[in-house]
């Protein structure tokens, strides 16, 4: 969802849909957790690591634990990039849940990995960094 938003912040696309904003949620919209791509490579990179001790292959979920709203993810690149966000309410989709947050308590258990990005400013800052939109 982060690139649809710096998409429609730097207008190459029109508006970020946003779909359903009447969830049992704090604001309406929905809870997703986020994990930065560099603590996803490092967990990645774990595990690649459990494989070659010899561990059978597992399923691990990763996240950070806490889920951050639509609405909030859009005021925090709002924060960050310091643009507008045009957004359109569009009907909710079939089966999206409220709130979807993952338990990473396994992989912390087993691999030994923990998110280190876990201010989400600060996720929303090195993306937008990062961005091929700005140009």
């Amino acid at each position: 969802m982060i690139p649809l938003i710096f998409q429609a912040a730097t207008k190459k696309r029109k508006f970020l849909p946003l779909y359903g904003n009447d969830y049992d949620t704090k604001d309406g919209t929905c809870i997703r957790d986020y994990v930065h791509v560099s603590d996803l490579a490092q967990a990645h990179i774990l595990a690649v690591k459990y494989l070659r001790n010899g561990n059978k292959s597992d399923i691990f979920n990763l996240g950070c634990g806490k889920g951050y709203s639509v609405n909030e993810v859009i005021d925090a690149v709002k924060s960050v990039t310091h643009l507008a966000i045009p957004v359109k309410i569009e009907a909710r989709r079939k089966g999206d849940p409220a709130i979807l947050v993952a338990s990473n308590e396994k992989a912390k258990s087993i691999l030994g990995w923990k998110p280190c990005f876990t201010n989400f400013e600060t996720v929303i800052s090195t993306a937008w960094q990062c961005c091929e939109y700005k140009k």
